[in-house]
């Protein structure tokens, strides 16, 4: 549903400035927000990525110079400065090479009051190329001047069989390791992979056998 919905925007020219892309963690909101970031600069102009071009290799290795992952060196918050020394001082400055200035804002719930408020002054007047993606858990502690001002992207828990299935088929897992691995997400994509993927996944299946023979 998702997917769809950002596809006929890309397909009808209707891009939001800003978004919010909300949901638990490990159920796919930075993939997602990667993914539409590399199809709106993709060389091609489709409703996907073609992959091949140069600006998607670029965005598939993080050094697309028109996709920007804003950081903040304290743990617990996002600083009115991180904001204005990373998106609003450079959000002037026209794209390097592509149509479109894409920020993406990981853990956006942690700005404080004065972050949110130096970002509303930019999401009021945005620049044309502009494209703001907050990605949140909740999007709760947002300033209701903020959530009216972007197109909210929910996303969900996903079902242990479409986990299972997707594992299989991208990653070539067993069965049986994709079934524990779907198990212990509860939902999340991103920490299925994990658990897939870990070497430490036999120490994890025994501990879970452990437990259902108490």
């Amino acid at each position: 549903t998702i997917i769809n919905r950002l596809k006929n925007q890309i397909k009808t020219g209707k891009i939001s400035h800003a978004y919010i892309f909300e949901g638990p963690d490990g159920s796919g909101k930075m993939m997602m927000a990667k993914v539409f970031a590399q199809t709106l600069l993709c060389e091609e102009g489709g409703e996907e990525a073609c992959h091949r071009c140069h600006a998607c290799k670029q965005a598939e290795t993080d050094s697309q110079p028109d996709i920007i992952y804003v950081k903040h060196e304290k743990q617990r918050t996002i600083s009115v400065d991180d904001i204005r020394g990373q998106i609003n001082q450079s959000i002037g400055i026209k794209p390097y090479s592509r149509p479109y200035k894409i920020y993406i804002v990981d853990e956006a719930e942690k700005m404080n009051e004065a972050a949110q408020n130096a970002l509303l002054k930019t999401i009021e007047e945005p620049p044309e190329y502009a494209v703001i993606i907050l990605i949140s858990s909740s999007s709760e502690n947002f300033l209701p001047t903020i959530t009216s001002r972007c197109v909210t992207v929910p996303f969900r828990a996903i079902s242990d069989d479409a986990v299972k299935s997707f594992l299989i088929e991208k990653y070539s897992v067993t069965p049986e390791r994709a079934s524990l691995a779907a198990a212990f997400a509860q939902g999340a994509l991103g920490k299925a992979i994990l658990l897939a993927e870990s070497g430490d996944f036999e120490q994890i299946r025994e501990s879970a056998i452990s437990l259902l023979q108490r």
